[in-house]
């Protein structure tokens, strides 16, 4: 299975999108402005999408998804997500105010997009080699991470986190883990922010790391635009024990 990084960024500007990743052709992980450079073609082609949270850079292509390609497909997007996070984008964007709630269009019996609860725990198969299992996080809103499993190999994306007990027992249980991509959205002199905001600084994501008892390969995702050389130089210096590499847009990962 092939996961192709559509944004990874901590904000926007020229040449950054933010959250999303495509796993094969028909399902999203997240679907902030990356998502946005795919051809009509391949939005079209997109059945599920797995939302870790509500916020803004994890969700902003959503709605323009949904009103671009619904007319073209043969059946609805299904939006997997917690019950608070579908409620989030219920009462906050499909809401007929900031945009219309395709559960409704063209009509409810046969709409352009369904929400589907996906909680912490739950496991789906969607396609015939890839697994989705939702995971710990730790955010300011409810949140989940995700196991991508092919049934050769693993992918873990740990979503928007910070330090989180749980999240660790659940990724070293993962027999398969070949890659985690996590998290780190600000330096390490901005260490009050991350706690405040729920995220990891370099100096939270080594000593997070160092629960780990699974050999894997790790990608930083989430730096802060302006940010971006001097965190990963302090995540080299606190965390280099894992050899951890900057994922970059329009990346590809097998696992």
């Amino acid at each position: 299975m092939r996961l192709k990084v559509l944004g990874c960024s901590g904000g926007i500007g020229a040449g950054m999108r933010t959250t999303s990743f495509l796993v094969g052709r028909h399902t999203l992980i997240d679907a902030g402005t990356g998502v946005g450079d795919l051809s009509v073609a391949e939005l079209a082609q997109i059945d599920q999408v797995f939302l870790t949270h509500a916020h803004l850079d994890h969700v902003a292509m959503l709605p323009l998804m949904v009103d671009t390609v619904g007319a073209m497909r043969s059946k609805p997007l299904t939006v997997y997500a917690t019950s608070a996070t579908l409620a989030m984008l219920t009462a906050h964007v499909f809401n007929w105010h900031i945009w219309p709630d395709f559960r409704e269009i063209p009509d409810p019996a046969s709409p352009w997009m369904r929400f589907v609860p996906f909680e912490l725990g739950d496991t789906l198969q969607v396609e015939t080699n890839l697994t989705v299992t939702a995971l710990p996080a730790l955010h300011t809103v409810p949140a989940v991470a995700y196991q991508l499993d092919s049934g050769q190999h693993s992918l873990v994306f740990s979503g928007d986190t910070t330090i989180n007990d749980d999240f660790w027992p659940a990724l070293n249980a993962i027999a398969n883990l070949k890659t985690l991509i996590i998290e780190t959205a600000f330096c390490n002199r901005e260490r009050a922010l991350a706690e405040a905001s729920r995220h990891l600084c370099p100096a939270m994501l080594a000593s997070e790391l160092s629960r780990m008892t699974r050999p894997a390969e790790i990608y930083i995702t989430h730096l802060k635009p302006g940010e971006v050389e001097l965190t990963m130089q302090e995540i080299g210096e606190d965390a280099a024990a894992f050899h951890p590499r900057m994922l970059k847009n329009g990346q590809i990962l097998e696992f």
